[in-house]
């Protein structure tokens, strides 16, 4: 008789839950969002009454989706680490230098871990919430989150010590797994877009280093002392006031090393490189966006600063202005065609918004940031663009000299001293040749190709250009006279009676003739 008790008790409790587990489908099918946010509300409340277990949830965007949660990223870090091996459905992503796997909890999958004798649960989940849409209001976005179950017994325990310790770990872990990433502007984003973020990337696998660059020791010693005090400097700028953030402004003619400096700078301090192309960018809004959705421990850099879009420029006289109304017209019609024809619209990034986004508001929304400009021609940017406080550091990279040679003779030859060094460094110190003119001669063009031939080939390439700059100082002294210093030398000549020449000549003559 007991054991048919039991089966019926058994089919009635089971015939109960499929009911209410069919009734819930039918709810999170068909039920607007706004009636299931009110049940799930009012049934959590329910629970909680019951229940002897505390929850947390760590949710991976903050806001309307701006910035991603740094507190979410330590957990997943953490999970990755200490209960990889205890969950059994499990994502797979490349870690440092794409040379081994990591792996982290997989959707919907729960692990335990234990702290001073308190068990707690993690729960990998997602859920879909409405977002506003051009067409239609019901388009909804994942988003994804970690959910830390507990009894409420340990909440001191949790709260003050437990959390402290997953935060603190997490972040070493991600340090020591860091990929750092070269990242662009994605052209053709619309704002929102809960699939995709502004930036694409790839992995950063340069190999420039301050060791390989041709640069004097003391200013390249100087360069890396001030990079890693910035990287330490936490503590002191929050003292001060100010962004934790430092502009550089690399400048020299083309060929010097710009943008393998931006890359030594990066493997110095294992940042992160945003390659901002400026011409991408719709207008100011979009640039902040692009701001915002950068990470700590990063450079952002706009390259040639002096050919990105009219707006570094020094700004104009009213007479140079209206010079230069007529050439300014043609050029915007020229512009507006071209991106017409290419389907795309001119942007509209200014230099005021620019230079908000340097050292605006907005760009203490990150700290630990390094802004470098680079450009061949510095007078060309508007002194507003590079003041200190906006580019504090100005580098300028010149013309090799022979302690750079040095430098690129043992990182392509292994030589760090030949019999050729002498008649190299006479003729290096009075000649301008770059650091990548100077490479390319030292390159072997085949394997036949020895240390004397590659020096014998920089030599002649010296001997060439000494020979090509004394012809063009000649031809300058020799050149003829322009058309306005002629005027100067030209005769007085009388017309209607008086002479006509220069003011003063003028005066005296026509003084003369009465």
């Amino acid at each position: 008789m007991m054991p048919l008790k039991m089966t019926e008790m058994w089919t009635t409790m089971g015939s109960t839950l499929a009911s209410f587990m069919f009734v819930w489908a039918i709810i999170q099918q068909y039920c607007p969002y706004e009636v299931r946010r009110f049940l799930e509300k009012y049934m959590h409340r329910i629970m909680s009454y019951f229940s002897p277990y505390i929850r947390i949830s760590f949710h991976e965007f903050l806001g309307d989706r701006l910035k991603r949660s740094e507190a979410y990223a330590a957990v997943e870090a953490y999970l990755s680490a200490n209960t990889s091996k205890s969950a059994k459905r499990l994502k797979a992503e490349m870690g440092k230098d794409s040379s081994n796997l990591v792996l982290t909890m997989d959707e919907y999958e729960r692990v335990t871990d234990e702290y001073k004798s308190a068990k707690v649960w993690w729960v990998c989940s997602k859920v879909m919430s409405p977002t506003r849409s051009m067409s239609y209001y019901h388009q909804e976005q994942e988003k994804r989150l970690y959910k830390l179950t507990f009894h409420k017994k340990h909440r001191d325990l949790i709260t003050e010590s437990y959390l402290e310790h997953v935060m603190r770990e997490g972040k070493e872990i991600r340090l020591r797994n860091r990929q750092r990433k070269l990242y662009t502007n994605s052209p053709g984003y619309k704002w929102p877009s809960y699939k995709q973020t502004m930036w694409s990337h790839i992995v950063f696998e340069h190999p420039a280093t301050f060791e390989t660059m041709a640069m004097e020791p003391q200013k390249k010693k100087e360069i890396i002392e001030d990079l890693v005090t910035f990287s330490k400097s936490k503590d002191f700028y929050a003292r001060i006031g100010k962004a934790w953030k430092r502009g550089y402004l690399l400048y020299g003619p083309p060929g010097t090393g710009k943008s393998t400096m931006i890359a030594a700078m990066a493997n110095l301090l294992a940042y992160d490189v945003y390659d901002l192309e400026l011409t991408a960018v719709k207008d100011n809004t979009e640039l902040r966006k692009l701001l915002i959705e950068t990470t700590s421990k990063s450079i952002i850099v706009i390259e040639d600063i002096d050919c990105s879009l009219d707006l570094t420029g020094q700004r104009k006289k009213k007479s140079d202005k209206l010079q230069d109304d007529e050439n300014d017209k043609v050029n915007s019609e020229v512009i507006r065609k071209e991106a017409k024809e290419e389907g795309s619209s001119v942007s509209k990034v200014t230099l005021s918004g620019l230079l908000n986004f340097i050292d605006g508001i907005w760009s203490a929304c990150g700290g630990e940031r390094l802004i470098v400009f680079t450009t061949n021609y510095v007078e060309k940017l508007d002194p507003a663009l590079i003041r200190r406080g906006r580019m504090d550091k100005h580098i300028e990279l010149s013309y090799c000299s022979f302690e750079g040679f040095k430098v690129l003779a043992n990182n392509y030859l292994k030589l760090e001293t030949h019999p050729m060094f002498d008649t190299i460094q006479r003729l290096i110190e009075d000649i301008k040749i770059t650091p990548a003119d100077v490479a390319e001669s030292l390159m072997p063009k085949s394997p036949l190709d020895d240390a004397e031939k590659c020096l014998s080939s920089l030599i002649e390439a010296l001997e060439e250009t000494a020979a090509a700059a004394t012809k063009a100082e000649e031809l300058s002294l020799c050149s003829p006279i322009k058309e306005d210093e002629q005027l100067e030398h030209i005769s007085p000549i009388k017309e209607n009676g008086e002479f006509r020449g220069d003011k003063e000549t003028d005066q005296a003559m026509n003084q003369s003739q009465r």
